[in-house]
C-alpha cells in the first residue's frame, strides 16, 4: 500500500495531502474474521443508494434478526415481512431473495464466480441478477475480494471526494472520470478510497 500511494502522488500530485494526512489504505487489510461471500454480497445490496450510517442500521438489525447466520438457507425460508422488517426495502428484499435462491439451488456458484482473475467476468456473473448493479460488484470486488484495480465512478461520494481533491467547483461527469482513472491503473481501488476518506473520514475504512 505504501507503494501504490507513493505511485499515486507521482501520478497526481493533488492526491498529497490526503495521502499525508492518512493512513494506508485498508483494503484488504482488515484483522480479525471477515464475512462469507454471500454475506458480504447481501452488505453490499443493502448499502446501496444509503449513507454508511444507515447501512450499517440495517445490517445489523438484519444479523440480529438471523442470529444464526444470513447464510442462503435462512433467506430462502425467509418470508417478505420478515426482511421488511428490519428496514430493507421492496426492491432490496426481491434481490436478496432471488441471490438466495440462485445460490440455494445451483444456479450461482459464488465462490467459482470469486475466483476468477478477471474482474470484469465476476462483475458480468454477479449483475445478471435483478438488483445487481455495476456498483454492487464494485463494492463486493473491492472489499471481500480485495481487488486493487476497480473504479467505481457511479458513487456519488468517491465523485465528490475527486471533486474536493482538485478543488473543482463543477460537478465531474463519471464518463470524464472513468476516463482519468485510466492513469492510475493498477492502482484505482486505492485512489478510491482516498476519493471516499476526504469525504467519509474514518468511516471510509470500514466501507462495505
Amino acid at each position: 500500500m505504501r507503494k501504490a500511494a507513493d505511485f499515486i502522488v507521482s501520478v497526481d500530485p493533488a492526491f498529497g495531502p490526503i495521502v499525508e494526512e492518512s493512513p494506508l489504505c485498508t483494503i484488504g487489510r482488515k484483522s480479525g474474521p471477515q464475512p462469507d461471500h454471500f454475506t458480504a454480497l447481501v452488505t453490499s445490496v443493502v448499502g446501496q443508494q444509503l449513507s454508511i450510517k444507515a447501512a450499517d442500521t440495517i445490517n445489523g438489525r438484519l444479523h440480529a434478526h438471523f442470529a444464526g447466520g444470513v447464510t442462503p438457507e435462512a433467506l430462502v425460508l425467509a418470508n417478505i415481512d420478515e426482511l421488511r422488517s428490519v428496514g430493507l426495502s421492496g426492491a432490496k428484499t426481491r434481490t436478496i431473495k432471488e441471490l438466495a435462491h440462485a445460490i440455494h439451488s445451483g444456479n450461482l456458484d459464488l465462490q467459482v464466480a470469486a475466483d476468477h482473475e478477471d474482474d470484469h467476468t465476476i462483475a458480468a456473473e454477479l449483475t445478471r441478477f435483478w438488483g445487481i448493479g455495476r456498483w454492487t460488484a464494485e463494492m463486493f470486488l473491492m472489499f471481500t475480494l480485495h481487488r486493487l484495480d476497480v473504479w467505481p465512478v457511479g458513487d456519488l461520494a468517491m465523485r465528490r471526494g475527486w471533486e474536493q481533491i482538485h478543488k473543482r467547483r463543477t460537478e465531474i461527469d463519471p464518463k470524464k472520470l472513468d476516463a482519468l482513472g485510466l492513469k492510475f491503473q493498477p492502482y484505482r481501488s486505492v485512489v478510491a478510497w482516498y476519493c471516499w476518506r476526504v469525504i467519509d473520514g474514518d468511516s471510509a475504512s470500514d466501507t462495505w
